[in-house]
């Protein structure tokens, strides 16, 4: 077997998640930072936690909001559109009375 080709292993290695807890194990590495662990995991807690590193659940809202303005913007629309049809139809009536 030949030596010095193996990495340094630590046997008081740190595990830091983002959510504060810390685990001591064995690695190649000091210290490694994740982002999710038992303790926040939502399979385990059943609490949802949205991990958004792209900015892509702000992104998608902002979307979704345009979207439902232009839909209620169409629907008033329709509703002024709707009412002057009704008024012409009735002025039609009368004037044919």
């Amino acid at each position: 077997m030949k030596k010095d080709i193996h990495p340094e292993y630590f046997e008081d290695a740190v595990i830091k998640c983002a959510c504060g807890s810390t685990y001591k194990v064995g690695s190649t590495l000091k210290e490694i930072s994740v982002e999710l662990c038992s303790n926040c995991h939502p399979f385990y807690t059943g609490k949802q936690k949205i991990i958004d590193t792209a900015r892509r659940v702000e992104k998608f809202e902002t979307r979704l909001g345009k979207k439902v303005e232009k839909i209620t913007k169409k629907k008033v629309k329709r509703q002024k559109r709707d009412e002057l049809k009704k008024e012409k139809r009735e002025e039609a009536e009368k004037a044919e009375a």
